[in-house]
């Protein structure tokens, strides 16, 4: 199948038209309130794209980003797409054995790293220590490494487009998957680009926008933020990960920056609705209000759009292997007595799905089934894992899909309806029941705040489903209280074991209820 056709031949392509078009334009702004035009970032791209090939960097090699979110970080982002090799970001709060693995699976030939982590990557070729200065004080670096501004110095790289593909490899996401081994994503700039040109089409950015970045770089949200406003001469706007956990500052944060795009999980909006004390602040400049990555309980959707009226809001759902596949655009106001959650919508004029039974063979209309999905955006596959990589796709009508694990149904008028994951499925006293029911119908309840339900072998039962909830201390249930309302909200089958209550659920680095750790607990507890 020949490749599509793109404005720009790979990702870096679309810094370089906008520092072209508006050279004077802030491009970037650091959480320190520090910022770069165009011209600056694309200079020091290019000047980093020089250092990298004088340091024996070539096309497809992968380099490693572990730092905290900076203007240093989406330089050094473009620097290695300059270079044509590949940015592997990694969570630089996570613990070093997880770090390093990450960097030695891949094989990086270089890194950019905080102080701390450029310990942990001392074993690497290239280590440059990002935030470091030049100078005597440069001396305290690990041995071998190179400070950041040592770097800028370079001679940029000549740039050769016509060297340029876009099935190259830009960039490995890390994701933890069902068995929390690190498993790298690989995506190519044809399946970044026919997203980011998706999103153009369909949100309309232009120069004047000022863009969130909430999403971490080892998130697939981040792809989004950064070259959908780079691509248009938008202004993004870096959240540090302290800022993004705390509501209120971010609530002034967006207010006092006159944000107009916005871009995280709902659990973000969902503590923003909760404890962001929005009414203190003018936010309207807001249009647009994204969020992906997990369901959105209605409650906390009605509230945030209540506070929030003037925006558009939609719905974005996709695996890391796809990013973006399916979109709902949200109508408002959000009924007083609606409960369901919304329809993951339609799929992305990019991507074709596919809804299959157990046995892979089409389903009527309205009946469940595995989604698939194919087209220019889906992954080439998990970096050094063959077989996983062929058990993820099935080759039907000469076409490679790719096997979601989500399971959903669709209505003629809302588009897709997602049911839940195919491995949070459990199978009690003859039922099959979806954990995120249990959880939808938790959320209903006035008092809960959170919900996580998960479920463990059991000898006696076969499986034993657990509900840990959160709700304010000042008017939390009773256990005999949760046990009379899910008597009359669920059927006797799917009424949660055990309700366990936490001040907080734990969340992953890119803001998901992590059920990983839930599990963990619940198996060593019981």
């Amino acid at each position: 199948m020949p490749e599509p056709l793109f404005p720009v031949a790979n990702l870096c392509g679309y810094l370089e038209a906008s520092a072209e078009r508006f050279p004077d334009r802030v491009a970037v702004v650091d959480p320190d309130g520090s910022s770069v035009t165009y011209r600056e970032l694309n200079d020091g791209a290019d000047r980093i794209a020089g250092f990298l090939a004088a340091r024996g960097v070539q096309p497809g090699d992968r380099v490693g980003l572990v730092q905290p979110k900076s203007v240093s970080g989406v330089c050094a982002i473009f620097g290695i797409l300059k270079a044509r090799a590949a940015y592997v970001p990694v969570d630089s709060t996570a613990p070093a054995a997880r770090i390093r693995s990450i960097l030695e699976n891949c094989q990086v030939r270089a890194v950019f790293a905080s102080a701390r982590c450029a310990e942990i990557a001392a074993r690497i070729e290239t280590v440059v220590v990002t935030g470091a200065p030049a100078g005597p004080a440069s001396e305290n670096l690990p041995q071998g490494a190179v400070a950041w501004p040592k770097v800028l110095e370079h001679s940029p790289l000549a740039a050769d487009p016509a060297s340029r593909r876009a099935g190259d490899l830009a960039y490995i996401l890390y994701t933890s998957g069902s068995t929390g081994v690190p498993k790298g994503v690989t995506l190519s700039h044809t399946n970044a680009l026919s997203f980011v040109e998706w999103c153009s089409s369909v949100f309309h950015p232009n120069q004047h926008d000022r863009f969130s970045s909430h999403a971490p770089f080892h998130f697939d949200l981040s792809i989004l933020d950064i070259y959908l406003s780079i691509k248009h001469g938008s202004t993004l706007y870096l959240i540090s990960e302290e800022l993004g956990k705390n509501p209120a500052g971010m609530a002034a944060f967006i207010a006092a920056n006159r944000l107009t795009v916005w871009y995280s999980t709902p659990s973000i909006l969902s503590l923003l609705a909760e404890f962001g004390d929005l009414e203190r602040f003018d936010f309207s400049s807001l249009r647009l209000v994204l969020f992906a990555g997990e369901v959105f309980p209605v409650k906390h959707l009605r509230s945030i759009t209540r506070q929030w009226p003037r925006p558009e809001y939609f719905n974005l759902y996709g695996p890391t292997e796809t990013n973006v596949c399916t979109f709902a655009r949200i109508p408002l106001p959000v009924p007083d007595d609606r409960t369901k959650p919304y329809p993951i919508g339609w799929a992305c004029s990019h991507c074709t799905p596919l809804v299959l039974d157990e046995d892979q063979k089409s389903v009527a209309a309205g009946d469940e089934g595995l989604l698939y999905i194919a087209g220019p955006s889906v992954f080439m596959g998990y970096w050094a894992r063959p077989e996983e990589t062929a058990a993820a796709f099935l080759e039907r009508d000469g076409r490679r899909w790719y096997n979601t694990g989500d399971v959903v149904r669709q209505d003629p008028s809302d588009g897709f309806i997602y049911v839940g994951r195919r491995d949070r499925m459990v199978k009690r006293r003859g039922y099959r029941i979806e954990l995120g029911d249990i959880e939808s119908a938790l959320y209903r309840h006035q008092q809960i705040r959170e919900a996580a339900v998960v479920a463990i072998p059991d000898a006696d039962a076969g499986v034993k489903i657990l509900a840990y909830v959160t709700a304010p201390e000042d008017a939390r249930p009773s256990i005999v209280e949760l046990k009379i309302y899910c008597g009359q909200a669920l059927p006797a089958y799917m009424s949660p074991d055990a309700f366990i209550f936490q001040d907080n659920l734990p969340k992953t680095s890119t803001n998901k209820t992590d059920y990983q750790s839930l599990v963990k607990k619940s198996s060593t507890k019981l």
